[in-house]
């Protein structure tokens, strides 16, 4: 006789997989090995006697009994989560996982983290740097905190903290450096312009912001991340494009100057955060976030 319900952890698996698309990212967020999950689906779909999935190009989609089982079972577990949650008496005190880019955690996080554990106490906070897109889930996850764009994923709670402002910045030991002050922008066609491949278009759109033409402006050295990018200028190596907040130390001390100063970009710096997640739990973090990020452009 058939058992009532499958495994668990074949359920678990599975639905991960389902809802986030991918066998690889199913993984990421369940702390396994992409062949654990592979396995794990596969068992299930012997155990039902039908495909869950067919391949389709590079990605995985959903037969229509997959879809199916992807409906119940998303909506279970995560009622189930929400009920367990509820239930654990010290729930506002459990470490809340903040996810954050690396270039935002390294310039710009942790130097003020001294005074965010001093303002929220309460808060067990844990960082975990984040190189690449954060998923439609924030699998692993209490918030992230990043710049972007809408439309968010429907499974987001997204709170806006500041209006994203980008400008070039140079050190002050860069040889030209002298030769900015007081000129127009259109000096940088005669400089090299470093760029990041994470934002390949951010020169092009301050370029138009300001009235200029991008395709006259000429890419010099390509840097993979943004943090890795920001230290070069502040090198010599030549001008970078930045967003404010993580260059606003670098021009309070002096390592870096904004010649032009910064503009609106089409990006907003927001906190996201899982939409089952009680709103509560992340208020706090929110209101200390937009001060801060707000600090600088006062």
């Amino acid at each position: 006789m058939p058992r009532p319900l499958p495994s668990l952890n074949a359920l678990l698996a599975f639905e991960a997989a389902a809802r986030l698309g991918s066998v690889s990212k199913a993984a990421v967020e369940l702390h396994v090995t992409h062949g654990a999950v592979s396995r794990h689906i596969r068992s299930l779909e012997e155990e039902l006697g039908l495909a869950l999935f067919q391949r389709q190009g590079r990605g995985l989609a959903l037969t229509p009994a997959g879809q199916r089982l992807r409906d119940t079972s998303t909506a279970a577990f995560a009622q189930l989560r929400d009920t367990v949650e509820s239930l654990r008496p010290e729930a506002g005190h459990t470490p809340f996982v903040l996810g954050c880019p690396v270039s935002l955690l390294a310039r710009w996080m942790i130097p003020r983290l001294e005074r965010l554990m001093a303002d929220l106490p309460d808060l067990d906070l844990h960082l975990r740097p984040q190189e690449a897109p954060f998923d439609d889930a924030l699998g692993g996850l209490d918030a992230a905190v990043l710049a972007g764009e809408a439309p968010w994923p429907a499974s987001w709670h997204v709170r806006p903290l500041l209006r994203e402002r980008i400008g070039p910045v140079v050190s002050p030991e860069f040889a030209k450096a002298r030769r900015l002050i007081g000129r127009p922008p259109e000096v940088i066609l005669e400089l090299p312009l470093l760029h990041t491949q994470s934002r390949p278009r951010v020169w092009s759109s301050w370029a138009q912001a300001i009235g200029m033409v991008p395709a006259q402006l000429s890419m010099a050295q390509g840097y993979p991340h943004l943090y890795h990018l920001i230290e070069a200028a502040v090198a010599g190596r030549g001008l970078a494009m930045a967003p404010e907040p993580l260059v606003a130390d670098d021009l309070a001390s002096g390592r870096l100057v904004a010649p032009w100063g910064f503009v609106d970009s089409s990006a907003q710096w927001v906190l996201a955060t899982p939409s089952r997640m009680p709103a509560e739990r992340s208020e706090a973090l929110a209101r200390w976030l937009k001060t801060e990020f707000n600090r600088h452009a006062e």
